[in-house]
């Protein structure tokens, strides 16, 4: 399936990776994704016991003022690296 939109090939390619990136990128990687989609973090921060929830919470709200197209641009740009690099 090929697609023209750049943020969606990244996104469809990141799953196709032949190694699995740290958690760190993939809270990168969550971030933009969000962000490029959704724009800035909206809601509460998830409670205590919930700490997967509160780091990708936490890592959306890093991105926040970055705007859609940035952020879709810098998706695309790390997707590209991984690619890359996951030789």
């Amino acid at each position: 399936m090929s697609t023209n939109d750049p943020f969606i090939a990244a996104a469809q390619d990141v799953t196709k990776l032949s190694k699995r990136p740290g958690n760190d990128t993939l809270l990168k990687l969550y971030a933009l994704y969000k962000q490029g989609e959704s724009g800035d973090i909206t809601g509460s921060r998830p409670g205590l016991l919930d700490i997967k929830g509160r780091k990708k919470f936490d890592s959306w709200a890093s991105q926040k003022g970055l705007s859609r197209d940035e952020a879709k641009n810098q998706y695309v740009t790390l997707v590209n690296e991984l690619k890359k690099n996951n030789l």
